[in-house]
């Protein structure tokens, strides 16, 4: 089969490298899976760089989340050939290839209502959103929610889902054409970071109050800008440091203000809480069934141009989720 490996270290457009490699097996409960699509995350680029909290051992293929046909059953696993399934699979052997071993336990079924590169698209960042702005904030209905990156893959979940909980969503975007896709996801105020004052139009849209909960996946300034703008009893959700800078926390000032600083690590529910997983889904598989949620899928790519697609997903220059799809022959930018 082919499969994208990375043999060394450093930008995705430079390090990976497609490759012909043996068709892997189902082992002991696992499903081998026929990927049918596989989102793109910024983690695939730290991965790429070295700079991930795992550091898989070289060579080993990116791509942390799948939606993919069950072709085979490994000894002692529960499946059925044929369904489709959402998995995260274990590295070294991730996603970017046509067939992937993934850990039957961990599989979920792909909801009915989206297409593959739309379930692929709904696991991880829509998981974390919920996660971040439901277990971690306690999100309630009638509050501000502030979403920095509103407009890229992990920010449109969470801005989709701050409104399904009844929040007044504001997104923070970089640029005209990242404002309009963040209108168009149902943020009721877009500030653009490289034209607005981010804090002034904060307040101002709040009554000086500021933003009840934050959810920041970006940091540096970000987060500077932050601690600037949240209310009183403030929530700040820290999902992860796309600027590439990790912001140091001034803990009198959180102190003085009365706000909160959240962590975020989803992984570490697969390993405390399991079942929490599994009822996540669930609920995100009944609002995807409405419609109220939907992943915003911006571009389909075939898997010849996965390492491009990892690279511009690195250097920021896209909107919602790139899919790599390997059964597609042309992409559809």
């Amino acid at each position: 089969m082919q499969a994208w490996r990375v043999h060394d270290n450093g930008e995705p457009g430079e390090v990976m490298r497609l490759d012909e490699v043996p068709d892997p097996q189902a082992g002991p409960g696992q499903l081998l899976l026929r990927v049918r699509a596989v989102n793109v995350n910024f983690p695939d680029a730290l991965l790429c760089r070295g700079q991930y909290q795992v550091r898989p051992p070289l060579p080993f293929t990116p791509g942390v989340e799948v939606c993919g046909e069950v072709v085979a059953v490994g000894e002692g696993a529960e499946g059925v050939v044929g369904s489709r399934v959402l998995a995260t699979p274990t590295l070294p052997a991730g996603g970017f290839a046509e067939l992937v071993p993934v850990e039957a336990a961990a599989a979920l079924p792909a909801p009915d209502a989206l297409d593959d590169a739309e379930a692929a698209a709904l696991h991880i960042g829509y998981q974390t959103g919920w996660f971040g702005l439901h277990r971690r904030a306690r999100i309630q209905s009638g509050e501000t929610l502030l979403v920095h990156a509103a407009a890229g893959g992990v920010g449109s979940a969470a801005v989709q889902l701050g409104k399904a909980a009844g929040a007044t969503v504001i997104g923070v975007v970089g640029g005209a054409d990242k404002a309009r896709v963040a209108r168009e996801l149902g943020c009721d105020l877009v500030l653009d970071r490289r034209a607005d004052d981010i804090v002034a139009g904060v307040k101002e849209a709040t009554g000086g109050r500021g933003a009840d909960v934050v959810y920041d996946p970006v940091g540096g300034d970000a987060f500077v800008k932050s601690v600037k703008c949240i209310a009183f009893e403030g929530r700040i959700v820290v999902v992860g440091f796309a600027s590439g800078v990790v912001p140091q926390a001034a803990l009198n000032h959180a102190l003085v203000k009365n706000y909160a600083i959240l962590g975020l690590h989803w992984g570490l529910y697969n390993t405390h809480d399991p079942a929490a997983i599994r009822a996540c889904h669930e609920e995100l598989t009944k609002l995807a069934a409405q419609g109220t949620v939907k992943p915003l899928v911006s571009e389909r790519v075939p898997l010849k141009d996965a390492a491009d697609a990892v690279q511009r997903v690195a250097d920021g220059v896209t909107t919602g989720r790139v899919v790599v799809v390997p059964g597609q022959a042309g992409g559809d930018r």
